[in-house]
């Protein structure tokens, strides 16, 4: 299993409540678990439903994506170790122990696509 990154919402969203609030982004249920979205004709994995949404990224486009399915959900991106990631004025942050690093330009990173990352 990857590094998680949680949408936490403030209430809970319940599961029949979850494809009508990520319809309108453009996000999928696929089954009763995977949360899909679309890119170059192809169905890609972003998340999963385990009683709360769940992504393990393998890119910057699936973090992205994560970003636009919290603020869908009206919720907050949160890693493992607590960093929260947020888009401000178009870029991808990470804030961490007080810190803040910025992860790139939301816009570029999402037409780049999902290419994985490499060692």
């Amino acid at each position: 299993m990857g590094y998680e990154l949680r949408v936490v919402r403030e209430s809970p969203l319940a599961f029949a409540d979850l494809a009508k609030a990520i319809a309108p982004a453009g996000f999928e249920l696929r089954g009763s678990d995977e949360i899909v979205i679309g890119h170059d004709g192809r169905a890609h994995q972003v998340a999963r439903w385990t009683g709360s949404v769940v992504g393990e990224p393998g890119s910057d486009w699936q973090v992205a994506q994560l970003l636009r399915l919290s603020a869908a959900l009206g919720a907050r991106l949160v890693g493992e170790d607590g960093e929260v990631y947020r888009l401000r004025d178009g870029v991808m942050e990470v804030e961490s122990g007080g810190s803040v690093a910025e992860l790139g330009k939301f816009e570029e990173i999402i037409d780049a696509g999902p290419a994985a990352w490499t060692p």
